[in-house]
């Protein structure tokens, strides 16, 4: 079972050699960092990252809402990771940082929130590519559903669909029949089913496993996104 979370699963480490610059208590790997998130968000109802973003040292690194900036925030787009870069660069996508909270392209919540769950999981499920990929069972990776999009043939720029018949063309050209009628074509659902048909056709392929500008320390410290080579 292939199981795919729309999220970072780690915060930009080597374009500084640290997740938080100026910070002593700063962890060392990605597995650290959910560790970390997880107990400073302890009284957070349903995996919260609130404490987290509001914490004396980390707030000043993100760009929070309402205008405020923190004096770490490196400006601009914010700070990448490793796959972000490479996906900029290579077209693949065009992924944000985890560090701005603002607009509706921001994932820094989600991906924090994501990493509470990582966290609590404690091993129980491997996720890729901070884990070996077990021979059966479940494997979590992380997605981006614009690089499903992009191979169902979907233009860019323009990946999102909300009719049947988008979908239908999508689901085609991933060898996947579409389902049943859905109570609504909203973009959250058919990203959904596009990025699940492209993982049950993809999964197989040996390269999205082992991606040539994946090093050891980047799987470590800031993980990778499935498909992106």
């Amino acid at each position: 079972m292939l199981i795919g979370f729309d999220l970072s699963m780690a915060l930009p480490f080597l374009d500084t050699g640290c997740y938080f610059p100026e910070w002593q208590e700063s962890p060392d790997s990605a597995k650290a960092l959910w560790s970390k998130v997880d107990a400073i968000c302890d009284d957070d109802l349903h995996l919260n990252a609130t404490s987290f973003l509001n914490h004396q040292q980390t707030s000043r690194h993100f760009r929070h809402g309402g205008g405020h900036v923190g004096d770490l925030f490196t400006g601009g787009i914010g700070r990448l990771r490793e796959v972000e870069r490479h996906q900029r660069i290579t077209g693949q996508a065009n992924s944000a940082s985890c560090f701005n909270l603002v607009g509706a392209a921001q994932v820094g919540k989600s991906s924090l929130t994501g990493m509470r769950m990582l966290h609590q999981l404690g091993g129980t499920i491997p996720v890729w590519p901070f884990d070996p990929v077990p021979d059966h069972g479940p494997v979590i990776v992380e997605i981006y559903t614009t690089v499903a999009a992009l191979a169902a043939g979907l233009p860019k720029g323009r990946s999102k669909v909300r009719d049947r018949a988008g979908l239908k063309q999508a689901l085609t050209r991933l060898n996947t029949p579409t389902p049943a009628r859905l109570a609504r074509y909203d973009d959250h659902s058919t990203d959904a089913l596009i990025t699940a048909a492209w993982m049950k056709q993809t999964a197989a392929n040996p390269m999205l496993w082992n991606p040539p500008v994946m090093t050891d320390e980047i799987a470590q410290k800031e993980g990778w996104t499935f498909g992106v080579v």
